[in-house]
Protein backbone atom coordinates (compact mmCIF):
# COMPACT_ATOMS: atom_id res chain seq x y z
CA UNK A 1 0.00 0.00 0.00
CA UNK A 2 1.21 3.49 -0.82
CA UNK A 3 1.29 5.93 2.10
CA UNK A 4 1.39 9.72 2.26
CA UNK A 5 4.65 11.59 2.74
CA UNK A 6 4.77 13.10 6.23
CA UNK A 7 7.31 15.78 7.12
CA UNK A 8 7.67 18.63 9.59
CA UNK A 9 8.56 22.22 8.61
CA UNK A 10 12.00 23.27 9.93
CA UNK A 11 10.40 26.38 11.45
CA UNK A 12 8.07 24.21 13.55
CA UNK A 13 10.83 21.81 14.59
CA UNK A 14 13.21 24.61 15.60
CA UNK A 15 10.50 26.66 17.29
CA UNK A 16 9.22 23.69 19.26
CA UNK A 17 12.75 22.70 20.28
CA UNK A 18 13.32 26.24 21.57
CA UNK A 19 10.08 26.08 23.57
CA UNK A 20 11.06 22.70 25.05
CA UNK A 21 14.39 24.11 26.21
CA UNK A 22 13.43 27.68 27.10
CA UNK A 23 9.71 27.39 27.83
CA UNK A 24 6.92 29.39 26.24
CA UNK A 25 3.60 28.57 24.62
CA UNK A 26 2.83 27.66 21.01
CA UNK A 27 -0.32 27.36 18.91
CA UNK A 28 -0.96 23.71 18.12
CA UNK A 29 -3.46 24.77 15.47
CA UNK A 30 -0.83 26.95 13.82
CA UNK A 31 1.76 24.17 13.93
CA UNK A 32 -0.82 21.74 12.54
CA UNK A 33 -1.60 24.01 9.61
CA UNK A 34 2.11 24.41 8.85
CA UNK A 35 2.59 20.62 8.91
CA UNK A 36 -0.44 19.93 6.74
CA UNK A 37 0.83 22.40 4.15
CA UNK A 38 3.70 19.94 3.56
CA UNK A 39 1.55 16.81 3.50
CA UNK A 40 1.75 15.03 0.16
CA UNK A 41 -0.83 14.32 -1.14
CA UNK A 42 -2.97 16.89 0.68
CA UNK A 43 -5.34 15.88 3.46
CA UNK A 44 -8.58 14.32 2.17
CA UNK A 45 -11.38 15.91 4.21
CA UNK A 46 -14.80 14.25 4.21
CA UNK A 47 -17.87 15.68 5.92
CA UNK A 48 -16.60 19.24 5.71
CA UNK A 49 -20.17 20.47 6.12
CA UNK A 50 -20.20 18.98 9.65
CA UNK A 51 -17.41 21.23 10.89
CA UNK A 52 -18.62 23.66 13.56
CA UNK A 53 -18.04 27.38 13.28
CA UNK A 54 -16.71 27.37 16.84
CA UNK A 55 -17.01 25.71 20.21
CA UNK A 56 -18.14 24.16 22.37
CA UNK A 57 -17.76 20.53 21.31
CA UNK A 58 -16.15 17.28 22.39
CA UNK A 59 -14.27 15.98 19.33
CA UNK A 60 -13.99 12.18 19.54
CA UNK A 61 -11.79 10.21 17.16
CA UNK A 62 -10.19 6.80 16.71
CA UNK A 63 -6.57 6.10 17.65
CA UNK A 64 -5.38 5.01 14.21
CA UNK A 65 -2.06 3.16 14.15
CA UNK A 66 0.36 1.43 11.80
CA UNK A 67 4.15 1.04 12.01
CA UNK A 68 5.78 4.21 10.74
CA UNK A 69 2.77 6.44 11.41
CA UNK A 70 3.00 8.91 14.29
CA UNK A 71 -0.16 9.48 16.31
CA UNK A 72 0.75 13.18 16.42
CA UNK A 73 -0.49 13.45 12.83
CA UNK A 74 -4.05 12.66 13.89
CA UNK A 75 -4.07 15.54 16.36
CA UNK A 76 -2.20 17.87 13.99
CA UNK A 77 -4.69 17.23 11.20
CA UNK A 78 -7.70 17.74 13.46
CA UNK A 79 -6.25 20.91 14.95
CA UNK A 80 -5.51 22.30 11.49
CA UNK A 81 -9.05 21.96 10.12
CA UNK A 82 -11.11 22.83 13.21
CA UNK A 83 -12.04 26.52 13.64
CA UNK A 84 -10.23 27.19 16.92
CA UNK A 85 -7.57 25.74 19.19
CA UNK A 86 -8.39 22.26 20.50
CA UNK A 87 -7.61 21.19 24.06
CA UNK A 88 -6.44 17.59 23.62
CA UNK A 89 -6.39 14.95 26.36
CA UNK A 90 -3.07 13.29 25.50
CA UNK A 91 -0.97 10.44 26.83
CA UNK A 92 1.57 11.33 29.46
CA UNK A 93 3.92 8.42 28.72
CA UNK A 94 5.06 6.13 25.92
CA UNK A 95 5.45 2.53 27.11
CA UNK A 96 7.47 0.71 24.38
CA UNK A 97 6.09 -2.76 25.22
CA UNK A 98 8.56 -5.58 24.73
CA UNK A 99 11.50 -3.29 23.95
CA UNK A 100 14.74 -3.57 25.91
CA UNK A 101 14.96 0.21 26.26
CA UNK A 102 11.42 0.54 27.66
CA UNK A 103 12.39 1.81 31.17
CA UNK A 104 14.62 4.55 29.77
CA UNK A 105 12.13 5.42 27.04
CA UNK A 106 9.27 5.65 29.51
CA UNK A 107 11.18 8.01 31.79
CA UNK A 108 12.31 10.20 28.91
CA UNK A 109 8.86 10.31 27.34
CA UNK A 110 7.27 11.38 30.64
CA UNK A 111 9.55 14.42 30.80
CA UNK A 112 9.09 15.34 27.13
CA UNK A 113 5.32 14.85 27.02
CA UNK A 114 4.85 16.82 30.23
CA UNK A 115 6.75 19.69 28.67
CA UNK A 116 4.77 19.44 25.41
CA UNK A 117 1.49 19.49 27.32
CA UNK A 118 2.52 22.77 28.95
CA UNK A 119 3.67 24.29 25.65
CA UNK A 120 0.33 23.55 23.99
CA UNK A 121 -1.92 23.73 27.06
CA UNK A 122 -3.10 20.10 26.95
CA UNK A 123 -4.09 17.68 29.72
CA UNK A 124 -2.01 14.51 30.09
CA UNK A 125 -3.39 11.10 31.05
CA UNK A 126 -1.47 7.98 32.17
CA UNK A 127 -0.98 5.49 29.33
CA UNK A 128 -3.33 2.72 28.29
CA UNK A 129 -3.97 -0.03 29.17
CA UNK A 130 -4.42 1.05 32.82
CA UNK A 131 -1.73 0.03 35.29
CA UNK A 132 -2.28 -0.37 39.05
CA UNK A 133 0.34 2.26 39.87
CA UNK A 134 -1.50 4.85 37.79
CA UNK A 135 -4.80 4.89 39.72
CA UNK A 136 -4.08 8.10 41.63
CA UNK A 137 -2.47 9.79 38.63
CA UNK A 138 -5.41 8.90 36.40
CA UNK A 139 -7.85 10.33 38.94
CA UNK A 140 -5.87 13.59 39.02
CA UNK A 141 -5.86 13.77 35.23
CA UNK A 142 -9.61 13.17 35.03
CA UNK A 143 -10.22 15.93 37.58
CA UNK A 144 -7.92 18.29 35.67
CA UNK A 145 -9.69 17.64 32.35
CA UNK A 146 -13.14 18.11 33.89
CA UNK A 147 -11.97 21.30 35.62
CA UNK A 148 -10.75 22.64 32.28
CA UNK A 149 -14.09 21.78 30.66
CA UNK A 150 -16.00 23.64 33.39
CA UNK A 151 -13.69 26.66 33.27
CA UNK A 152 -13.79 26.90 29.46
CA UNK A 153 -17.43 26.32 28.43
CA UNK A 154 -16.77 27.32 24.78
CA UNK A 155 -13.70 25.12 24.28
CA UNK A 156 -13.19 22.37 21.74
CA UNK A 157 -11.88 19.31 23.60
CA UNK A 158 -10.23 16.44 21.71
CA UNK A 159 -10.40 12.86 23.00
CA UNK A 160 -9.42 9.48 21.50
CA UNK A 161 -11.38 7.11 23.80
CA UNK A 162 -9.26 4.04 22.94
CA UNK A 163 -6.26 5.85 24.40
CA UNK A 164 -3.54 3.80 22.71
CA UNK A 165 -2.25 2.13 19.57
CA UNK A 166 -4.43 -0.64 18.18
CA UNK A 167 -3.10 -3.45 15.94
CA UNK A 168 -3.67 -2.52 12.32
CA UNK A 169 -5.61 0.57 13.35
CA UNK A 170 -8.75 -1.55 13.89
CA UNK A 171 -11.23 0.05 16.28
CA UNK A 172 -11.41 -1.57 19.72
CA UNK A 173 -13.55 -1.08 22.80
CA UNK A 174 -12.09 1.60 25.09
CA UNK A 175 -10.62 0.62 28.46
CA UNK A 176 -12.85 0.65 31.51
CA UNK A 177 -13.81 4.14 32.58
CA UNK A 178 -13.25 5.80 29.22
CA UNK A 179 -16.96 5.81 28.37
CA UNK A 180 -17.98 7.51 31.60
CA UNK A 181 -15.12 9.98 31.21
CA UNK A 182 -16.33 10.91 27.74
CA UNK A 183 -19.88 11.27 29.04
CA UNK A 184 -18.71 13.68 31.74
CA UNK A 185 -16.70 15.75 29.26
CA UNK A 186 -19.74 15.86 26.95
CA UNK A 187 -22.01 17.44 29.56
CA UNK A 188 -23.17 20.69 28.00
CA UNK A 189 -21.27 19.97 24.78
CA UNK A 190 -22.28 18.37 21.51
CA UNK A 191 -20.06 15.45 20.48
CA UNK A 192 -18.40 15.76 17.06
CA UNK A 193 -17.18 12.32 15.83
CA UNK A 194 -14.26 11.95 13.43
CA UNK A 195 -12.75 8.92 11.73
CA UNK A 196 -9.07 9.12 10.76
CA UNK A 197 -7.43 6.68 8.36
CA UNK A 198 -5.16 6.29 5.36
CA UNK A 199 -6.69 5.29 2.03
CA UNK A 200 -5.65 5.51 -1.62
CA UNK A 201 -2.32 7.00 -0.56
CA UNK A 202 -3.86 9.89 1.40
CA UNK A 203 -4.49 10.77 5.04
CA UNK A 204 -8.26 11.12 5.50
CA UNK A 205 -10.48 12.70 8.13
CA UNK A 206 -14.19 11.97 7.96
CA UNK A 207 -16.43 14.11 10.20
CA UNK A 208 -19.94 13.00 11.10
CA UNK A 209 -22.95 14.88 12.43
CA UNK A 210 -22.65 16.25 15.97
CA UNK A 211 -24.94 14.68 18.57
CA UNK A 212 -25.80 14.88 22.25
CA UNK A 213 -24.56 12.01 24.40
CA UNK A 214 -27.52 11.06 26.55
CA UNK A 215 -27.75 7.92 28.71
CA UNK A 216 -30.82 6.48 30.46
CA UNK A 217 -31.22 7.34 34.12
CA UNK A 218 -30.59 4.75 36.82
CA UNK A 219 -28.03 2.61 35.03
CA UNK A 220 -25.62 0.63 37.23
CA UNK A 221 -21.94 1.45 36.95
CA UNK A 222 -20.85 -1.32 34.57
CA UNK A 223 -23.91 -0.95 32.36
CA UNK A 224 -23.51 2.83 32.24
CA UNK A 225 -19.91 2.38 31.17
CA UNK A 226 -20.87 -0.12 28.47
CA UNK A 227 -23.62 2.10 27.11
CA UNK A 228 -21.43 5.22 27.15
CA UNK A 229 -18.54 3.49 25.38
CA UNK A 230 -20.84 2.11 22.69
CA UNK A 231 -22.59 5.44 22.23
CA UNK A 232 -19.24 7.19 21.67
CA UNK A 233 -17.54 4.55 19.51
CA UNK A 234 -20.41 3.65 17.15
CA UNK A 235 -20.50 7.09 15.45
CA UNK A 236 -16.71 6.97 14.98
CA UNK A 237 -16.93 3.47 13.46
CA UNK A 238 -19.54 4.64 10.97
CA UNK A 239 -16.98 7.13 9.58
CA UNK A 240 -14.24 4.53 9.00
CA UNK A 241 -13.69 2.04 6.19
CA UNK A 242 -15.28 -1.33 6.99
CA UNK A 243 -11.84 -2.93 7.49
CA UNK A 244 -11.16 -0.64 10.49
CA UNK A 245 -14.51 -0.83 12.32
CA UNK A 246 -13.71 -3.94 14.39
CA UNK A 247 -16.48 -5.04 16.74
CA UNK A 248 -18.37 -1.82 16.03
CA UNK A 249 -18.87 -2.78 12.39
Amino acid sequence: MHYPSYSYPPSVVLGLAASVVLGGRRSFRGDGQACLARLEPPLHLLGREQLPTGGPALVTFNHYYRPGFSAWWMALALAAVLPQEVHFVMTGELTYPGRWYAPLGQAGSRLLLRRLSRIYGFTTMPPMPPRPQDVAGRARSVRAALAFARAHPQALIGLAPEGGDQPGGVLTRPPSGAGRFAALLAQGRPVLPAGIFEQDGALCIHFGPAYRLQLPEGLAGDERERRAAGAVMAPIAALLPARLRGEFG
